[in-house]
């Protein structure tokens, strides 16, 4: 479960941009192509969570479609399933533009 070991980085970085002041909520951009499966994010980010500045904070996640620009005929455009293959000539030669995304984007926290 890598979820556990993302959780682990959200609340490390949350934590340290804290200062002191506790977290109440961290905003998360995931690329659908991480294959993050978000209740597993959010439960393993409310246990790795406990005992520190982000304790109690909300998980606020913003998934991510997979967007490619096809080095075949240079259209750019929203993939959905597997294989990811150009919408416009079937090419499966992309240049992955979003959808591999995983950062924390944003942190809201108590005045201090």
């Amino acid at each position: 479960m890598h979820e556990l070991s993302i959780a682990e980085s959200i609340v490390r970085v949350a934590g340290d941009h804290a200062n002191g002041r506790r977290v109440t909520k961290v905003y998360v951009k995931v690329g659908h192509l991480r294959q993050v499966v978000p209740s597993a994010l959010a439960f393993s980010f409310e246990l790795v969570a406990q005992g520190t500045p982000v304790e109690g904070a909300k998980l606020a996640l913003e998934e991510v479609p997979v967007t490619a620009r096809c080095r075949s005929c240079g259209v750019e455009s929203r993939l959905g399933a597997f294989p990811l293959l150009c919408n416009s000539c079937g090419s499966a030669d992309l240049r992955i533009v979003e959808g591999e995304e995983l950062m924390v984007e944003s942190l809201e926290m108590e005045e201090a």
